[in-house]
């Protein structure tokens, strides 16, 4: 038995997976009931028959993996639920749907996130690509040993053509990042580059109130990730909603407006009665279509494309949000 301390963005589910137990183990060992809330920094008992020495060196060795990566990656990245998460916007591509320029945090930012299990790490992404792009990318990928899960549209009618590439390895951390450099260095893709942008007309802080979720403010754009409460594994290994499986929802400000896009994660019963709704508020969908291929439950990423009044539209994605938990 170890004490742990929870951190900003862990779920139970999260942290059970991190230490290769069972969810319902844990809860009951810490008198924790349905829905599984905990809070940051809370301390949990968890039932592990490992040694302080084990632990010391998995914990060192994820320290040295985690800081070797940013080097590759030439960036801090962010961590939320023991996911280490890297992004890297398109800013160098000036993409447009009719008059408006897609900003990158709206749309065109690749994204890899890391999750450790036990002496090897899981890595799941999206990498954001030109069509002239994508063969030797997925070349690169493969050689590197790192699996391709998806390639489709996100968007409709944008110019230039954008594809998303989803992808997924285990192994070694270090190995798989390096890869996933090496191929993104076959595109235009920016390291670690910020731009600075006008800031935005519409208040952010309505939309979040109507969603009940507190978004990431980034100048013209507000992001929005939802986790669901479904347990979702892969290869028998828990995900963590970090891993690209929560509701994204993001909005950039037009003038007064905003256009929104992202995608919605649902089990097949959900997908019809999400269409519906979205189409009868004149929302278009623009993909449905899975990121991932031996998950389960089975998901379906259904992504969405809209321009009008902040409040409206978030209106109808709180419904959504209620149905699809």
């Amino acid at each position: 038995m170890i004490t742990y301390k929870v951190q900003h963005g862990d779920t139970l589910y999260a942290i059970a997976h991190r230490f290769k137990i069972c969810i319902g183990m844990l809860a009951m060992s810490n008198n924790i009931f349905g829905p599984h809330q905990i809070s940051e920094g809370q301390k949990l008992l968890v039932p592990i028959g490992i040694s302080n020495k084990d632990l010391n060196f998995r914990n060192h060795r994820a320290e040295y993996d985690l800081k070797t990566i940013k080097k590759i990656f030439s960036q801090e990245g962010t961590t939320a639920g023991g996911v280490f998460k890297f992004t890297f916007p398109r800013f160098d591509l000036k993409v447009r749907i009719d008059s408006i320029i897609i900003e990158p945090d709206l749309a065109l930012t690749s994204w890899v996130a890391f999750n450790q299990l036990g002496n090897h790490s899981m890595m799941m992404g999206d990498l954001v690509l030109l069509e002239n792009e994508v063969g030797p990318v997925m070349s690169s990928l493969i050689e590197n040993g790192i699996e391709v899960t998806g390639l489709h549209n996100h968007l409709l009618h944008e110019s230039p053509r954008i594809m998303y590439l989803h992808i997924k390895g285990e192994g070694d951390p270090i190995k798989l990042a390096q890869g996933i450099r090496n191929a993104l260095s076959l595109t235009s893709t920016p390291f670690n580059i910020k731009k600075q942008q006008p800031p935005s007309q519409v208040d952010w802080k309505s939309i979040e109130d109507i969603l009940g979720h507190k978004g990431s403010h980034k100048d013209k754009v507000l992001q929005l990730s939802v986790p669901r409460t479904t347990i979702i594994s892969e290869d028998g290994q828990q995900l963590s909603p970090a891993m690209g499986i929560s509701h994204a929802i993001n909005f950039q400000s037009v003038g007064r407006s905003v256009a929104t896009t992202g995608d919605f994660v649902l089990l097949a019963d959900e997908v019809n009665p999400v269409t519906s709704i979205l189409r009868k508020n004149n929302i278009a969908i623009t993909a449905i279509h899975n990121h991932m291929l031996t998950e389960v439950p089975r998901l379906f990423f259904m992504h969405f494309w809209a321009v009008g009044k902040p409040k409206e539209l978030a209106q109808v994605f709180k419904f959504i949000l209620d149905l699809a938990k």
